[in-house]
């Protein structure tokens, strides 16, 4: 205890340096998942993409990141182990937020996509089960989160599969492609503007003191995605495109389309990966400010008005300095994307990671996304697909776990020698 009182303010901002190396990584690693697929299908371009992330990334992590951020801090370790001990929990969270950012760090570098929900549970386990003691770790909930990474890529690898398959049915399919994308191509844009409103009204505006009802809430929703679908096909309709009856020009008119759409779901899927991936750096941070502030722990505690913000930043400037890497991987290596093809893609993304961030259950962004693009893959048939990338990504999934759980005991214990605990 004697050390949350000498060196309270040091910790804290020891905390908060490593929290935004975190955030750092999560934006130089998984939100260039996210926005992968609308580079590689050449719908935005890299520097229109990170102006579009930083802005949406941001409010995502400000305004939707807190339900899963009591989730992350709570959830996964037994906090009753620390009660004697607390100075161990703020020492552990630093070392697991320094871990799991310099895991990314390397893994950024190498154009790696890894997780950086993987990164920092394997972390926090780590320093736990060494440092403290196994039984301290809720393995039950780390068993529920292990299956939500094998279920939501399959969800999400579905949920594309559908959106890609419309598409061809009621458009590319069709003898009158462009005429067929007039006419749906809206009513796409008024899905994802619902599923980009729902998740701000009911999970984000409670931060700022605005608190809707269900009811109200989903009527908003409609709303919006109705102002979406009608300013969608008056921009639609603006396009001076041609209208030849070549069946192949039409489809590329098509595509053209699809790119304006993009737009739309790459704002949804920076959104959504913001309000879920940003607990990933504050929860750990905001344990450790709830500890030192306080003197002891506590089952649920206010976030400090600077957390969300810093997380939010950090993410913005790991994205805008180090995200061209992964973006390559992910939008050019998994398998061929065209405008149509990479919103199936995000859009699925983009629901799944909206569904967990609404359950409060910490998934795995990168493995959402790639699923999202193994399923638009899959549905062009398998030898769309690029296995030896496939392959390496996986490799790099299961590395992640564990090193981010050396690192982090590594860390513990060096700073326990610092700290002399």
């Amino acid at each position: 205890m004697e050390i949350l009182q000498s060196y309270g303010m040091i910790l804290i901002i020891l905390a908060a340096v490593v929290g935004f190396v975190m955030a750092w990584g999560i934006g130089a690693n998984d939100v260039a998942n996210a926005m992968g697929t609308s580079v590689g299908s050449k719908a935005l371009t890299i520097k229109q993409a990170i102006i579009i992330a930083m802005i949406f990334e941001f409010a995502g992590a400000y305004l939707a990141g807190g339900e899963v951020t009591s989730t992350i801090r709570k959830g996964i370790i037994d906090t009753a182990y620390f009660i004697d001990i607390p100075e161990y929990l703020v020492l552990g969270m630093i070392s697991a937020l320094f871990a799991a950012g310099i895991w990314l760090g390397v893994a950024s570098y190498l154009g790696w996509p890894v997780s950086t929900t993987h990164s920092i549970i394997g972390a926090i386990i780590g320093f736990t089960a060494v440092g403290v003691s196994v039984d301290a770790v809720a393995w039950s909930k780390v068993g529920g989160i292990v299956g939500s990474w094998i279920v939501t890529p399959a969800i999400s690898g579905v949920i594309a599969y559908l959106i890609y398959i419309s598409a061809q049915k009621l458009i590319f399919a069709t003898e009158t492609p462009f005429e067929n994308a007039r006419r749906y191509v809206p009513v796409y844009m008024a899905f994802a503007g619902f599923v980009m409103a729902l998740v701000t009204i009911k999970k984000g505006l409670k931060h700022v003191g605005l608190n809707l009802s269900d009811t109200t809430g989903y009527l908003l929703a409609v709303g919006i995605a109705v102002v979406i679908a009608f300013a969608g096909k008056w921009l639609i309709n603006r396009q001076a495109y041609s209208h030849s009856e070549d069946t192949e020009l039409q489809r590329a008119n098509v595509e053209k389309v699809f790119a304006l759409l993009m737009v739309v779901t790459a704002c949804c899927m920076a959104f959504a990966h913001g309000s879920n991936d940003v607990a990933n750096a504050i929860g750990p941070l905001a344990a450790v400010v709830s500890v030192v502030s306080t003197g002891e722990i506590t089952a649920s505690s206010t976030l400090a008005p600077w957390i969300l913000p810093l997380g939010g930043l950090g993410i913005v400037a790991g994205l805008a300095l180090f995200g061209h890497r992964v973006i390559a991987t992910i939008g050019e290596g998994i398998t061929h994307l065209t405008p149509s093809r990479g919103f199936a893609a995000e859009m699925a993304a983009a629901c799944t990671v909206v569904i967990a961030s609404g359950t409060g259950l910490p998934i795995s962004t990168t493995q959402t996304l790639v699923g999202a693009v193994l399923g638009v893959g899959l549905a062009r048939g398998v030898s769309a697909l690029n296995f030896g990338i496939i392959r390496n990504i996986v490799i790099s999934w299961i590395v992640t776990l564990p090193a981010g759980a050396i690192l982090s005991i590594v860390s513990f214990y060096s700073l326990k020698a610092i700290f002399g605990v």
